[in-house]
């Protein structure tokens, strides 16, 4: 049976497996999940994953939710799979957990509170709410800090001091990607202090190419229907607009 993924291409973790498939050549049928119509919340899904998120998948009778997880599956049951995704060599796959573990309460928790709270909340019925979106702010730029200082160290191009990308490049850099979605001058005054981080983006992006931009073209459409918003429109009218812009995001 053909694989299915369950995702929203908006949702930063759902695009790396979702690109973990695709450079890795898996087929799979890819279940067109839409998080802002509240699609993940209803019981059809909630059978595939209870936690209401995504992605999840669905290999034959088994069930998978949670990006890394899914990520580490598939390179353990798929053929051809390159060794850099998730080596066999212990060692290495200790540092990728040590990474992959650090992620979700550090740089996932500060990208995610400062994108909600500064552009995309109205879309997903939740007001902006300025105080969060400096607190998300504070968390995501000492943790782009630290990828530098800890996870960038080394002559290696990618993280761990790698010369390929693995799960953990592949996990955070879409993650960072979401600040495609909030203002220009707000994304540069972020990430323009991190040079290491950008170039690792940017060696990212060439090493999954062209799967890489095919999937974030979602974001870039998003973005361009958000700038138009930026003249001064009425809050109805941009909370409205907004929603639209999410659902015909694909």
């Amino acid at each position: 049976m053909t694989l299915k993924v369950y995702a929203d291409r908006m949702s930063q973790p759902s695009r790396a497996v979702i690109i973990f498939c695709k450079i890795n050549g898996i087929e799979f049928e890819e279940v067109k999940i839409d998080i802002s119509r509240r699609q993940h919340r209803t019981p059809e899904f909630e059978e595939i994953n209870p936690m209401k998120k995504v992605p999840a998948i669905v290999d034959g009778r088994f069930k998978l939710f949670e990006s890394h997880a899914i990520m580490i599956y598939l390179a353990y049951v798929f053929p051809g799979v390159a060794d850099h995704w998730y080596p066999a060599d212990l060692s290495k796959r200790a540092k990728i957990h040590s990474v992959l573990d650090w992620h979700h309460s550090n740089l996932r928790h500060g990208a995610a509170t400062y994108v909600l709270n500064s552009t995309l909340g109205p879309a997903l019925g939740r007001p902006l709410n300025p105080k969060a979106a400096a607190e998300g702010e504070k968390i995501l730029s000492e943790s782009l800090a630290k990828i530098e200082s800890v996870w960038l160290k080394g002559n290696g191009r990618f993280l761990l001091g790698s010369l390929q990308p693995s799960i953990a490049d592949l996990s955070l850099v879409c993650e960072i990607m979401q600040l495609e979605v909030v203002n220009e001058k707000d994304r540069d005054r972020i990430l323009g202090p991190h040079k290491k981080v950008l170039k690792w983006i940017n060696d990212t992006k060439n090493a999954t190419r062209p799967h890489f931009d095919e999937v974030h073209s979602v974001l870039f459409k998003v973005k361009e229907k958000l700038k138009r918003l930026q003249s001064g429109g009425a809050k109805d009218e941009t909370q409205s607009t907004l929603k639209s812009a999410l659902h015909s995001k694909m």
